[in-house]
C-alpha cells in the first residue's frame, strides 16, 4: 500500500537509477541523482526539526526547484512553491499566511529571498509567525551527507493523508488562498492514471505550466510513478511554433498536460504548417475552457493522439475527465466528461437535490471521495464555507466540496461546464478572484471606487473605476507591485460615478450590460 509519493521516487530510481528523470535547460538528471540531492535537501532540513511545517521553496522554474520539493517532503514537511517572479507585495503577503519554518532558496535567489524576509518584520503577520523561517541554500545544501536513520525514522510516521503541498491561488478578500492538498490526492490521481492510459518508462512530458499551478503535477509525478522522463519547455518558444516543434521532436516528447491557452497560441500561429509533433500521442489540457475551433486544428494534423479535457479546481485537483471519441464543430463546447475513480460528482440544484444523468436542469458541481484537498492553510472558516456535510445523507460526517461551477448533463450522459456562480473566473489557466484584483485597484492613490467584471465573450478582465483618470499604462505600473501579471486588467476604464444598486452596493450587472 502506497502511503507517500516518496514510494514512487524511490521505486523508480531502483529499477532505472541511470535512466533521466528530469531535464530543463541547464541539463538532466537521473533518477538516482535526482534522489540523491532530494535525500541531502531533506536530511538538512529535517536536521532543523521542521516535521509538518512548511516550507517554501523560493527559485527559477527548474530541475533543482522539484529536488526542493522532495527535499521538503523527505524531512517529513509539506511544501510550497513561490515564484520568483511574482510581486513583492503578494509574495510577503503568501508568507504572512504561510508562516514557514524554512524558505529553501537556490545560490541566485538568496538575495532576494533574504530582502523579502526583512520586509516580514514590519508586516503584523510577519511578528506573529512562531519564528524567523530560517533560509537553506539548496547548493550548500547538496554538500552536506543524507541521514538514512533519520529519514527512515520520519518515513515509519507517514500517513497518506498528511499534506504533501500547499498552493495559494486568488482570494476574493484580496488575500491569497492557501490550498492543501494531501499525498492520498496525488496517489489516488496517479492510480487512476496508471489505469486509464498506458504510460510507461519510454514516454517524456513536455511541461509546460508553472509549479504553482497544480496541473504541473501530472508532470512531475508521472515521471516517479512510471519511471518516464519529463522535460521543462523553455516558455519563450511559445511565441516561435517551428522552434517549439522541433524541441518538442527533438526531445521525442509524447505527453503533454497544458492549459488551453497554450493549445490555441500554437494553433493560432500555424505551429504545423512545415513540421508536426512526430511523437505526440497524449494531449491533457486543463485550467478553462478548450475553444473547439483551436482544438480542431490539433486534431486535423494529430488525429491518432488521445485527447482528454481534465476539470478541476485546486480544491479538488483533477475529479473529471473526458477522452474525446467523436467529432465536434467549431461551435461547439466541450464535455468535462465523467468523476475520475475513487470519487464521485454530486450536481446539486439550489435546494440540494440531486440532478441525475438524463434530467434536466443546472446545478453547483460538488466532489466527494479522494480528491478533496485538506481545506485552506489557516483559514477553517473559510473551509468550512466550501467544504460542508453531504446534504444528500446524514448518518455520518461526510464531507463534499462545493465547487461553485455551474454544471448539466448532456444527452450522452456527460458533464458540462456551463459558468461560475460567483465572481471567480478562470483566465489564461489561472483561477483568478476578482475581488483579489479589485482590493489591489482599491489601494492606488486616486482610486476612489472599482469593480471588475469578465467579458466571457472575449475573454478579458475589465477595471472600472472612479476617482482620478489615468492612463491605462499608469494604473498597469501601479497594480504590477501588488498582482501578478497574469491577473492583470485587459481594459482599464474610468467612469465619474460607478452605478449602485438600491443596497448601495456598485451595481456589477450594470457593469457588465454597459462594458461588455
Amino acid at each position: 500500500m502506497v502511503t507517500n509519493v516518496l514510494e514512487y521516487l524511490e521505486a523508480s530510481e531502483r529499477r532505472s537509477p541511470d535512466k533521466t528523470a528530469y531535464a530543463d535547460q541547464n541539463g538532466s538528471v537521473t533518477f538516482h541523482e535526482f534522489a540523491d540531492r532530494a535525500r541531502r535537501l531533506g536530511s538538512c532540513l529535517a536536521r532543523r526539526r521542521i516535521v509538518g511545517k512548511p516550507v517554501a521553496v523560493f527559485m527559477d522554474k527548474s530541475v533543482a526547484m522539484i529536488e526542493g520539493f522532495m527535499g521538503a517532503v523527505y524531512s517529513g514537511s509539506f511544501y510550497c512553491p513561490i515564484d520568483v517572479e511574482m510581486p513583492a507585495e503578494r509574495i510577503r503577503t503568501i508568507l504572512g499566511v504561510l508562516k514557514p519554518a524554512a524558505v529553501l532558496v537556490s545560490e541566485n535567489s538568496r538575495e532576494r529571498a533574504q530582502a523579502l524576509l526583512d520586509g516580514l518584520e514590519g508586516n503584523p503577520a510577519g511578528k506573529e509567525a512562531d519564528a524567523r523561517p530560517q533560509l537553506i541554500v539548496a547548493e550548500e545544501a547538496y554538500r552536506e551527507p543524507a541521514e538514512e536513520k533519520l529519514l527512515g525514522e520520519i518515513r515509519k510516521k507517514a500517513l497518506d493523508t498528511d499534506p504533501l503541498y500547499v498552493l495559494f491561488t486568488s482570494g476574493s478578500t484580496g488575500v491569497p488562498k492557501g490550498v492543501l492538498i494531501s499525498h492520498r490526492v496525488l496517489i489516488n490521481n496517479m492510480e487512476w492514471l496508471e489505469e486509464e492510459y498506458d504510460f510507461g518508462p519510454e514516454d517524456v512530458l513536455g511541461n509546460q505550466v508553472p509549479f504553482y499551478f497544480d496541473v504541473s503535477d501530472h508532470d512531475i509525478y508521472s515521471v516517479m510513478k512510471f519511471g518516464c522522463s519529463m522535460v521543462i519547455i523553455p516558455p519563450e518558444l511559445f511565441a516561435f511554433p517551428v522552434r517549439l516543434v522541433e524541441f518538442l521532436n527533438e526531445h521525442r516528447v509524447t505527453a503533454i498536460f497544458w492549459v488551453p491557452f497554450a493549445l490555441c497560441m500554437a494553433a493560432n500561429l500555424n505551429a504545423f504548417a512545415s513540421a508536426v509533433p512526430a511523437y505526440l500521442r497524449y494531449i491533457f489540457f486543463a485550467g478553462e475552457v478548450m475553444p473547439v475551433r483551436q482544438l480542431n486544428y490539433w486534431r486535423r494534423y494529430l488525429p491518432d493522439a488521445c485527447y482528454c479535457n481534465m476539470y478541476g479546481p485546486t480544491e479538488t485537483y483533477v475529479c473529471t475527465y473526458y477522452n474525446l471519441n467523436r467529432e465536434f464543430e467549431d461551435g461547439d463546447s466541450l464535455p468535462i466528461g465523467y468523476a475520475c475513480k475513487n470519487m464521485e460528482i454530486l450536481v446539486l440544484d439550489e435546494q440540494n437535490h440531486l440532478i441525475r444523468p438524463g434530467e434536466e436542469g443546472e446545478g453547483e458541481l460538488c466532489v466527494r471521495g479522494c480528491a478533496l484537498s485538506l481545506g485552506y492553510y489557516g483559514d477553517p472558516k473559510r473551509t468550512a464555507e466550501r467544504f460542508v456535510q453531504n446534504p444528500l445523507q446524514n448518518a455520518w460526517p461526510e464531507t463534499i466540496y462545493r465547487t461553485g461551477d455551474l454544471v448539466r448533463y448532456n444527452a450522452f450522459g456527460e458533464l458540462e461546464y456551463l459558468s461560475r456562480k460567483d465572481f471567480q473566473i478562470k483566465h489564461l489557466g489561472y483561477r483568478i478572484e476578482l475581488g483579489e484584483i479589485e482590493a489591489a485597484a482599491g489601494a492606488v492613490e486616486g482610486v476612489s471606487a472599482c469593480a471588475c467584471v469578465y467579458d466571457r465573450g472575449k475573454r478579458m478582465i475589465l477595471l472600472i473605476y472612479a476617482g482620478r483618470e489615468m492612463s491605462k499604462k499608469e494604473m498597469t505600473a501601479a497594480l504590477g507591485s501588488r498582482i501578478p501579471r497574469y491577473m492583470m486588467p485587459n481594459r482599464v476604464i474610468h467612469m465619474e460615478e460607478l452605478p449602485r444598486n438600491a443596497n448601495g452596493k456598485i451595481d456589477r450587472r450594470k457593469l457588465e450590460e454597459l462594458w461588455t
